[in-house]
């Protein structure tokens, strides 16, 4: 069987997809995660690697503008942006840095209005904002992407008025921020929070040239959203970015998956610039993880080390006959590694497959017998975990299926 056995069916998006990972922002501001400027510049250099277009990085703390001076010396293929909040003083930090391209960041929401600047009207925000967005633009030339924060729950008559000043001022993007994961993928849901409503919307009511959607996890509907954001897209504008976190990384429940989104465009969409791309996902996750202290879950999709691991006797029995009654997708498509494992499930055709890929030789039914009662009694004894490979080594040595010192 193939890939086109089973992928490429849905009709070609009539949008540009581009993302747009925030790993090094959104990403690092989870608790607990930090990474060096050199760690930081292999993330930048895998993420461009692996398809991302366009990267979003901090630049505040001595590590981050040293990252960020590291990037830019990598002269990499894809676009490196600053994240700045609505402050001339962040323009400036940027430009310092060699940057050419920022996203600024604001609320459009009346509920952080009234929370963080309860003396101040609509119409001072938004001047302000306009006046950094000048400054950035206008004053100094750089692209700039105006980011709508809790873009989900702004009144709508203010926020296309936001948008559309924005654009005046020479912002060229517009992201809409479900910061608090509450969009909704559904066609019929209002423009409020409706996620394909607002899309379509924002072309039809506003004059910005491009649009980002940004979402965050806190329902667990992220990667719907995005997709969601991307479909609405279609037909009607002629790019969406689209920002994403490798792993999900990122405050509270994290963002859309820069692996989910990048594979579903590639198989499900057909979005033929990703091919080749999606075998840098293993190897990414691997170093992300360690380089920002984060434990990647092993059950994690695409990525997890269990995302192709197979211990129950039905699966393995459907996996040594074809692999593709219990995988999706090759697992080198995403360079992961099959993994049959020895547990409380595993049946005979499971320990005998393991037998001969450790020892090169088919036990007899009598010495394959011995083992399998040997794992039973393991686990009557309470063990809930997998065997280690060379916890079933052991097992195979005192049964003299495997002398010391053999593989």
């Amino acid at each position: 069987m193939k890939l086109e056995d089973f992928y490429f069916k849905m009709p070609k998006l009539k949008t540009e997809t581009i993302i747009d990972d925030t790993t090094l922002r959104d990403g690092i501001q989870m608790p607990g995660l930090a990474t060096g400027p050199k760690e930081a510049a292999k993330i930048a250099k895998l993420l461009c690697e692996l398809g991302v277009e366009r990267l979003e990085v901090f630049h505040y703390q001595q590590p981050d503008k040293e990252a960020a001076k590291l990037i830019h010396s990598m002269k990499l293929p894809c676009r490196v942006a600053a994240w700045c909040r609505a402050v001339r003083e962040d323009i400036d930090s940027a430009l310092d840095l060699g940057f050419s391209e920022v996203g600024i960041s604001h609320p459009v929401s009346h509920i952080h209005f009234a929370a963080k600047w309860p003396d101040k009207t609509d119409e001072a925000l938004l001047a302000n904002v306009v006046d950094v967005v000048e400054y950035a633009a206008k004053d100094h030339g750089m692209r700039v992407f105006v980011h709508g924060e809790d873009s989900t729950r702004a009144d709508w008559a203010f926020e296309k008025k936001w948008v559309n000043a924005v654009a005046d001022a020479g912002a060229e993007c517009y992201r809409i921020c479900d910061t608090v994961g509450l969009g909704l993928s559904d066609p019929a849901a209002p423009v409020v929070n409706g996620i394909p409503a607002k899309v379509k919307a924002l072309k039809k009511e506003t004059c910005i040239k491009a649009l980002e959607i940004h979402a965050h996890d806190d329902f667990g509907n992220a990667v719907e959203n995005t997709m969601a954001a991307i479909r609405a897209a279609s037909g009607v504008w002629d790019k969406i970015y689209v920002s994403t976190t490798f792993l999900g990384i990122g405050e509270r429940a994290g963002n859309a998956e820069t692996e989910k989104v990048l594979l579903n465009l590639y198989l499900q969409y057909g979005v033929m610039k990703y091919a080749g791309k999606t075998a840098k996902f293993k190897e990414a996750a691997s170093f992300i993880g360690k380089a920002t202290g984060y434990v990647v879950p092993p059950n994690k999709a695409i990525v997890g080390d269990y995302g192709f691991a197979h211990e129950s006797g039905i699966h393995l029995h459907g996996v040594l006959n074809n692999s593709w009654t219990y995988e999706p997708y090759p697992p080198e498509l995403v360079g992961n590694t099959r993994r049959l494992t020895i547990g409380k499930q595993t049946g005979k055709s499971g320990v005998k497959h393991k037998i001969t890929e450790l020892t090169g030789v088919e036990p007899t039914e009598e010495q394959l017998a011995a083992v399998v009662e040997q794992v039973k009694e393991i686990y009557a004894n309470g063990r809930r975990a997998s065997l280690k490979e060379e916890e079933f080594k052991k097992i195979l040595l005192a049964q003299k299926l495997l002398f010391n010192g053999a593989n």
